[in-house]
């Protein structure tokens, strides 16, 4: 678990999960995604953490593995565009909250 200057404590365990497909390359990123991204997109919390791992992974690998942290740029353009266009109301307010 981690948690962010904001105060976001995480809930669920992907950064984990993605840290583990890091050491396989691209295609465990990208099927990582996959799975978590499928499974989790209708619930609030889990997509705005999906979003706030993906970003950090961006982070992490900008320096040193250029090729891996566009991989995890476009997942990370295509979460957030699914939030900005399926959350409203009270759920994208706490998207917003929490990814500021």
């Amino acid at each position: 678990m981690f948690t962010l200057p904001n105060g976001y404590i995480s809930k669920t365990t992907f950064m984990m999960d993605f840290d583990i497909a890091d050491r396989f390359g691209k295609s465990a990123v990208l099927d990582t995604y996959k799975r978590a991204f499928a499974e989790w997109k209708n619930n609030v919390e889990y997509l705005t953490e999906l979003v706030i791992v993906l970003n950090l992974k961006i982070w992490e690998h900008y320096e040193g593995n250029e090729s891996l942290a566009r991989v995890y740029d476009g997942l990370w353009r295509e979460a957030q565009d699914y939030a900005y266009d399926n959350l409203t109301g009270d759920d994208l307010t706490y998207f917003w909250r929490c990814t500021d």
